[in-house]
């Protein structure tokens, strides 16, 4: 493949080479625990057990990197795993994170609970405030955490300007890419440091797979920690590697070929889920029973502007808040057809979720915590006048 494809050439051929045996155009699955050697540490392709390595996973970790633009891809059995694997890299006991006050729930208990536990401390900000942001990095802060358009209230937060100041400070700027998708949004041509996937949702497409991704950027500069033992990034990245081998949260072979299938029509979704969401934004926008959409395609959200500038388009996620408080929100949540209630997003079909007593549970009564009048869609690439049906039909029944 030419090194200057463009996204959706590289989405369909980045890693993904016919096989050479038979010319099937489909890499084969390489659905094996172990590898036979040619005498003691004779490994064929540097392969050994899959946990270190396997060909349908490194075909994946391929396309990951080609996608973002990174100098290297890590596949995992989660979006969740991913980031363990990261921060674990990373942090010590009495280190300091800056996190996003709206980013998703597991990553906020995540950091709150699992690396607290450990001593790791956090300071929770709107990172859409770059004087907040600047304010709560710390000498200890080795980790500023970015999600953007941020889950489930869709702030944007400014990439390049924040990647300046986590560069300025000597801190780790990672950016959960997973609203967006790199068909949207490329994080590390602004700066970023890292780049975080469920890949259970844009990527994988089919609500069929769960997994997760590390991509490192390819500036290879000093990012973390301050004052003399600065790590560069492909030393991180080495680091990363020996984690996620060491403590095994590896993506199997087929979840990986399930994600790369998926991958190849990633542009073209985007596309769909875009229309259709700005469509679905407009209508419950004129509504009212509905006392604020968020989604950064409306001239009225805050971030569209800056979104403009930093992503090509505005994806497929949105919310509401009801005028009617929490109890209006459940009834619109559960009285959808198309729509189905049910955690998780970015699949083909629809999907309706009550965050408060949902995907965000884990943090009321925390700074995270997402207000009950609040209902997130992530809108699928179905026939947009009978997404825009089913929206008329629940709003009705408010």
């Amino acid at each position: 493949m030419h090194d200057h494809a463009r996204f959706d050439t590289r989405a369909i051929h980045a890693g993904q080479e016919f096989d050479p045996t038979t010319g099937a155009v489909i890499p084969p699955i390489y659905q094996t625990s172990t590898y036979v050697q040619d005498g003691i540490g004779g490994l064929r392709g540097g392969y050994e057990y899959s946990r270190g390595g396997n060909p349908t996973r490194t075909a994946l970790e391929t396309q990951l990197a080609a996608l973002e633009g990174g100098e290297l891809g890590l596949s995992f059995a989660s979006g969740l795993a991913a980031e363990d694997a990261l921060l674990r890299t990373v942090l010590a006991p009495g280190d300091h994170v800056v996190v996003g006050n709206d980013v998703y729930g597991g990553t906020h208990r995540l950091i709150r609970r699992v690396h607290g536990a450990w001593g790791v401390r956090h300071t929770t900000v709107d990172t859409s405030d770059l004087d907040a942001v600047r304010a709560a990095i710390e000498p200890s802060t080795k980790v500023l955490w970015i999600e953007t358009p941020s889950n489930p209230l869709m702030k944007i937060s400014d990439v390049a300007a924040l990647a300046e100041l986590g560069r300025t400070a000597g801190v780790l700027v990672v950016v959960d890419n997973t609203f967006a998708s790199p068909a949207l949004q490329q994080p590390l041509a602004l700066g970023a440091d890292v780049v975080v996937h469920s890949t259970t949702k844009y990527l994988g497409g089919h609500s069929d797979v769960l997994g997760g991704a590390l991509v490192f950027g390819a500036g290879l500069g000093d990012v973390t920690g301050a004052g003399s033992g600065r790590t560069e990034l492909a030393d991180l990245a080495e680091r990363v590697t020996f984690t996620q081998f060491a403590a095994g949260a590896v993506s199997g072979p087929f979840d990986a070929f399930l994600t790369s299938r998926g991958i190849k029509t990633l542009g073209v979704r985007m596309e769909r889920h875009s229309s259709n969401a700005l469509a679905i934004a407009r209508r419950l926008e004129e509504h009212d029973g509905i006392e604020r959409v968020f989604y950064p395609g409306l001239e009225s959200h805050p971030g569209h502007e800056l979104a403009a500038r930093q992503m090509s388009g505005f994806g497929g996620m949105l919310s509401i808040s009801l005028a009617g408080g929490g109890e209006a929100a459940r009834r619109f949540a559960e009285s959808t057809e198309l729509f189905q209630l049910a955690e998780s997003l970015g699949g083909v079909e629809s999907l309706v979720n009550y965050p408060s007593e949902m995907t965000h549970a884990s943090v009321k009564g925390t700074e995270a915590e997402v207000p009950e009048s609040v209902v997130r869609l992530s809108v699928g690439i179905e026939d947009v006048a009978d997404l825009l049906a089913d929206i008329d039909g629940a709003l009705a029944r408010l």
